[in-house]
């Protein structure tokens, strides 16, 4: 008689209820952008970006309440990436076609692609290496090319400062095309970025920390897109800084194990 493969313990528990709360903001930033993609098609630019900021800020808040809540998951972790993948690959894509990229001769939609394409590659490089040994960018601290939220909010610079200014030339296909071509370029690079744990505050300048968190909130409320704008311009410029901030670190480990 054949007998029946034994159902793995966690499968047949499913997915815990402490499992729930943070894949329900995952499956929330999923939704907000897909309907960010359904504001743009009705012509409401200023919505359609602002669902993707929304999703980007659940998406910051989905693997933290997993630690707190201890939920985390490899269904967790399949799930957001999806919810990536659609919310900061194909959402904006599609935004950016329909509200620029449209207007490029034949190969407009192939700039549109690109940022899809690079989003969802970058999301299956951190997959493919989440479980091995040497993460010479992560075991120091740093994230290997920009991750997809922030390429999502650089994608949109040339809309924020046609948003800010109302001139027409920021969206222009031309001026929107190699924009969204350098930050899919980005995505997908090796490049070193630093991420939150690389950051370090001083113990004195902590209070300062939390008042300049607290002014960029009411600035967000108060002036939404020149804010973005003139972060997307701060953490460009840290870019060049992050590459030369892990080399020293690199070079630092390589004369340690030198040393050792």
């Amino acid at each position: 008689m054949r007998q029946r493969r034994p159902i793995p313990r966690g499968l047949r528990r499913g997915i815990t209820l402490r499992m729930v709360a943070p894949n329900a903001v995952t499956a929330m930033a999923l939704c907000c952008g897909l309907t960010g993609v359904r504001y743009a098609i009705a012509g409401r630019w200023e919505l359609a970006v602002t669902l993707i900021i929304i999703a980007g800020i659940l998406d910051g808040l989905d693997g933290r309440i997993a630690r707190l809540l201890r939920g985390e998951s490899r269904f967790g972790a399949e799930l957001d990436s999806l919810s990536d993948s659609i919310a900061f690959g194909v959402a904006p894509a599609l935004i950016l076609y329909l509200w620029a990229l449209h207007a490029m001769p034949k190969f407009g939609w192939i700039f549109a692609l690109a940022h899809a394409l690079s989003c969802a590659l970058r999301l299956a490089r951190f997959n493919a290496n989440i479980d091995a040994d040497e993460q010479p960018h992560k075991s120091a601290g740093y994230l290997t090319g920009v991750p997809a939220p922030a390429g999502a909010g650089l994608a949109f610079v040339p809309l924020y400062l046609w948003l800010v200014t109302g001139e027409e030339i920021f969206r222009a296909w031309y001026v929107v095309a190699p924009w969204v071509a350098f930050t899919a370029f980005l995505m997908i690079s090796n490049i070193a970025t630093y991420s939150w744990s690389a950051l370090r505050l001083r113990k004195r300048i902590r209070l300062e920390a939390i008042a300049v968190a607290g002014l960029l909130a009411a600035l967000l409320i108060t002036d939404p897109w020149l804010t973005l704008l003139c972060l997307s311009v701060v953490y460009v410029a840290t870019i060049p800084f992050g590459v030369i901030s892990y080399a020293r670190v690199r070079k630092q480990q390589a004369a340690a194990k030198t040393t050792g």
